[in-house]
């Protein structure tokens, strides 16, 4: 580019100095020679510019350009797609193995499908071949006693104990196989046989002592923690003492053993059945409590809204006389009056309405969803009900001090038939108790989500649930008791941040 501006700087400097020379002629004749060399000089110039252009044209060939950067665009671009087929190649390839490996799996997935399938219906053939034992095994392991009789009260059972033992009276008195203990020899002492039953009774009171004395050791000791260990306690005690007795040939038969260990079970249930019939009988009694105040809440509340609607029925009555006295100026202020009497009135007849409602109907209550974190941990939940007009009032007295914390309130069903939500929920959430032996315990290891589920599908009100329990005398003594920890220099200060930290919802609810 530079060359071209150079050559158009010449051609203009020639042109000036062409003009300049006309100039000279015009002024001048004498200066028609140099023109003549000026022309020559063009010429030559002219010359020079065309080895210029010819120099320089590719320079100056700007389609030549574009060519040439084409070319290099398709060299790239032949690059780029050789190495595009390259790596397309290699993923084919790991493609390739990687459905060999798919296939590879997927044959070993079926074949331990067939394997399972197999050990499956070994395992369900062993499992229904150990089910036709009385007790589990792992059960017996962990101390477990299952019960062998199904009587309806302590007293049954104290009458079937009180048969066992004339039973084992009269197998005492039998001296034969029939009977408890027998001596299957024949003794003589000197060759007198009279003395030979002697020494055969002698030896029989002693064994039916020592047997006799070790299984009322087992009965008077036996609890639900040790009922299994004392039932092996007896059955060893009848081995032992019917090895010792192998040379005097005495046997305690084995109808005698069932007997005790008869008697064992027996008393063992008939000690848990008094214990279930107290517990009734305790929660029948508060029950009836329950039921009192309840009645007593219904009067109180059916008494102060009588009393109330008198109250508000005679402010109302000397209001509208005041009113037909008053002056135009005064009977504004009366009326407004009057107006925020009636709707006091109206609303001491419906707790009044409400009181004989409660009354009349016996299973119309709340059912309440109330966890403590403090004292069961998260994720346990008691589900119970009242009748009461105010049922916070029960969960008050739930979080009495029985136990360190008060309960948080998750949701408070108010329904026409509690007693039947109560059971429905009990018996959805049956397998989750916290307590599987005494059912009378509502406490149950379930999630807030699960129990909000199982409410809306039993019943159709609207419930409102809190997720998050307050738990704040439970935080606060974790945040002081963590404090003291630190202080002591056993806790990291990062602790104590994580420690303090209560609900957001906590503070909401303050």
């Amino acid at each position: 580019m530079n060359y071209i501006l150079i050559t158009y700087i010449l051609l203009s400097v020639v042109a000036v100095f062409i003009t300049a020379t006309l100039l000279a002629i015009r002024k001048s004749s004498k200066l028609s020679k140099n023109l003549s060399e000026v022309e020559l000089q063009l010429v030559e110039l002219s010359v020079k510019i065309k080895e210029y252009e010819d120099k320089y044209s590719e320079i100056i060939d700007i389609e030549y350009e574009c060519v040439k950067a084409k070319n290099e665009l398709i060299e790239d671009k032949t690059k780029i797609e050789l190495e595009s087929q390259l790596k397309l190649d290699e993923l084919e390839a790991k493609k390739e193995k990687s459905n060999c490996e798919k296939q590879l799996i997927e044959d070993q997935i079926k074949n331990l499908r067939i394997d399972y399938k197999s050990n499956k219906n070994t395992y369900d053939s062993l499992t229904k071949q150990i089910a036709i034992f009385s007790e589990d095994i792992e059960l017996i392991e962990l101390g477990f006693y299952e019960p062998k009789f199904d009587f309806d009260s302590s007293e049954t059972f104290k009458e079937e104990i009180r048969s066992c033992k004339d039973r084992q009276k009269a197998f005492l008195r039998e001296k034969d196989s029939n009977g408890a203990i027998y001596c299957s020899t024949e003794w003589t002492v000197s060759g007198s046989k009279a003395e030979g039953r002697k020494m055969t009774n002698k030896g029989i009171k002693l064994t039916a002592r020592a047997f006799n004395n070790e299984c009322d050791s087992a009965i008077a000791n036996c609890t639900w923690k040790n009922v299994n260990k004392m039932q092996e306690r007896i059955k060893k005690a009848f081995d032992a003492i019917n090895k010792l007795n192998e040379t005097n040939s005495i046997i305690i038969t084995f109808q005698y053993l069932e007997e005790k260990l008869k008697e064992l079970q027996l008393t063992y249930e008939y000690h848990e059945k008094k214990q279930h019939e107290k517990e009734e009988q305790a929660e029948i009694k508060m029950q009836m409590r329950e039921e009192a105040k309840v009645e007593a809440e219904i009067k109180k509340a059916e008494a102060d809204a009588i009393k109330e609607e008198k109250r508000y029925k005679s402010a109302i009555d000397l209001a509208r006389k005041e009113l037909e006295k008053a002056s135009d100026e005064m009977k504004f202020g009366l009326e407004a009056q009057i107006a925020q009497l009636q709707s006091d009135l109206s609303e001491a007849e419906m707790k009044h309405q409400r009181a004989q409602s409660m009354a009349e109907q016996t299973k119309r209550g709340h059912v309440y969803v109330i966890s403590n974190i403090g004292s069961f941990g998260e994720e346990v939940y008691k589900i119970g009900m009242t009748r009461r007009l105010e049922p916070t009032e029960r969960v008050k007295e739930l979080g009495d001090a029985s136990v360190p914390f008060i309960f948080d309130v998750h949701a408070m069903i108010h329904t026409d038939d509690a007693p039947t939500l109560e059971k429905s929920l009990h018996r959805q959430f049956d397998s989750r108790r916290l307590n599987m032996v005494n059912r009378r315990k509502e406490f149950f290891n379930v999630s807030l989500a699960e129990i909000k589920q199982a409410v809306h599908e039993l019943t159709d009100a609207s419930v409102e649930f809190i997720e998050t329990a307050v738990a704040q005398d439970y935080y606060e003594t974790q945040a002081i008791r963590n404090l003291q920890l630190f202080r002591e220099g056993n806790l990291e200060g990062d602790s104590i941040l994580k420690s303090n930290s209560i609900p957001e919802f906590a503070d909401a609810l303050d």
